[in-house]
This record gives C-alpha cells, structure tokens and sequence, in this order.
C-alpha cells in the first residue's frame, strides 16, 4: 500500500494553521510512480511499455510489477485526483478574473478526474473536495472568492497533502500563486519533506507580474515541484495561462503509472533515491527526458527496546 502520511494536527480556522512535525510510518508494499517521457523535439511519448522502462532504487535495480501505460483506456487506469491551489490574496486583484476563466477551463478539460480538491487560500486557507457531477459548485466556489489579505502559500500546501494522503491514485496538484508566502505557520523545511513524503506530483504557476522579489519563492516551489517530477511555469502577464493549463492537461493524458516491490527491507525512514530510465534502443529515444518523483521516505517501523 502507498505510504502513509501522518500529521498530528492541521487545523484550519479563523486563519491559523496549528502545526505539529510530520511522522513517516509503516510499511511499503508497492512503491507507484507517474511517469512523463518527453523526446528531443519536446513531444510525448505514449507508445513505450514497462519493458522501455528500468528502474534503479539507490543504485539496485528494481522489477517492475505494476505498468499501466499512457494510451491505456481510461475505464482501467488508476483514479486521478486533481488538486487546485488557487491563490486568492489582495495581489491577485488585478488578475484575478483572467486567472479564475483559465483555471476553470481547465478543470473542465480534465474530465477524467475522479474528484478535485480546490484550496483557496489568503491569510485563510479553505479546503473543499468536489466530484465531476459537483462541478457547477465548484464554478461558483472558485468566482466567488472575492482577494484579500495576505498568503498563506506553505499552510495551504501542507492542508492539500494531509488530505491526499488518504486517497488511492494518480494524485495531481496545479499550484497558481503570484505573490511570497507572507503568512503560514509551517516552514519550506515541512513542506518539502511533506511532498517527498507524498506520491503527489505538483504544477506550479509562479505568476511573477515582474515583482523580483519573488524570485526566492519561485526557487523553492520550484525545487517543490520537480521533486515531485512536475514543472513549473513563470509568465510575466496572465495572457499565457490557457496554453500553460492546457499542456498541463496534456501532459496528465500522457502520463505512464508504474511500481515495484523494494528490495531494500530496511525499516528505518530514511529518503531512498529512485532513477527512472530509459531502456529501449529506439533511435527516436535517444536524449529523452523522463520526468517523475526523485525517491520516497521507506517504511519505518520503531525499535524496540
């Protein structure tokens, strides 16, 4: 079974997040990773099969036991769950209306999700999981949010992953911020061991509108985001959010699910770096990216004493 994720308080109200240090425990059965191939020419590829694939855990390969490939029908691929962080501070007001049209055209694109979780988020952050028959709520929930106060990025992130933990699947997370994070209460330090913790793999959206200020904040989402084996993007104006959402959704549909049984049968936590290549000889493979999730936190079981 997927690792799980346990935090010992995260609660959200009148703008406060009580945070206490996450734990990481018990066993790892299947280690699932969602994998993106992508050629020279920055196209997909969707063709391969688990045998194009080898996987090196800690230098040791691993065989795979689970392959769900890109063009597989949809009726047998894993769920997908998709995560929405959507930035509604006093920042935002400017952009807000093209930012909110463009976020919803592409939660609408990706039919396929089995539930989205929308994590609005300010000096407050407010949670809310809607499934596709929702979707009119959902609509209404996302224009309803009217920009102020401050920005609780980091809150938000750790909100978004207490609740996917519990969730079986593809789990996708596109993060939309234009601003520092000026509020939360959990550090950078707890959100990324939080999102290597996790199987989620996240987009981030730094919306910068030409403020260098933010240039620290982009570092380190993006350092969240391709640990993950996500990407990030960084338009100077709102006019480019339709084509970033849409390869966003692209890449989703192009996606590759696979795992394995670890051979390492250590219980003690720690990080475990995992390398996901390439191994077919095709001569169009050749200098392909293959982006996905750098490792995971192994099982850990206490000592006795």
């Amino acid at each position: 079974m997927p690792l799980t994720l346990l935090v010992a308080v995260l609660l959200v109200a009148g703008g406060s997040v009580a945070w206490a240090q996450p734990t990481f425990t018990t066993g790892v059965d299947l280690v699932r990773f969602g994998v993106t191939v992508i050629d020279r020419e920055g196209n997909f590829v969707t063709d391969l099969v688990d045998d194009d694939f080898e996987i090196y855990e800690e230098g040791v390969k691993q065989n795979i036991s689970y392959f769900v490939g890109a063009n597989t029908l949809e009726a047998t691929r894993p769920p997908l769950h998709l995560g929405l962080l959507f930035d509604t501070s006093a920042s935002m007001e400017v952009d807000l209306r093209l930012a909110r049209t463009a976020a919803i055209k592409f939660l609408n694109t990706v039919r396929q999700a089995e539930d989205i979780t929308l994590v609005d988020f300010d000096t407050e952050v407010r949670v809310a999981r809607y499934r596709q028959e929702d979707f009119p709520r959902l609509v209404e929930r996302i224009r309803g949010r009217e920009p102020e106060g401050w920005t609780a990025l980091y809150d938000a992130l750790g909100v978004y992953l207490d609740g996917a933990s519990s969730q079986d699947g593809q789990k996708i997370l596109v993060l939309y911020t234009d601003g520092g994070d000026t509020r939360s209460y959990m550090s950078y330090g707890d959100v990324l061991d939080l999102v290597k913790a996790s199987d989620v793999t996240v987009y981030a959206i730094g919306f910068l509108k030409g403020r260098p200020g933010n240039a620290r904040l982009m570092r380190r989402v993006r350092v969240l985001a391709e640990t993950t084996g996500g990407e990030v993007f960084l338009p100077l104006t709102a006019e480019p959010l339709n084509g970033i959402y849409a390869h966003i959704a692209e890449e989703i549909a192009a996606r590759y699910s696979f795992g394995y049984a670890s051979t390492d049968t250590r219980t003690d936590g720690a990080w475990r770096e995992v390398d996901v290549r390439i191994s077919s000889s095709r001569s169009e493979l050749r200098g392909a990216t293959v982006r996905t999730r750098q490792g995971y936190f192994g099982p850990y079981i206490p000592p006795k004493f």
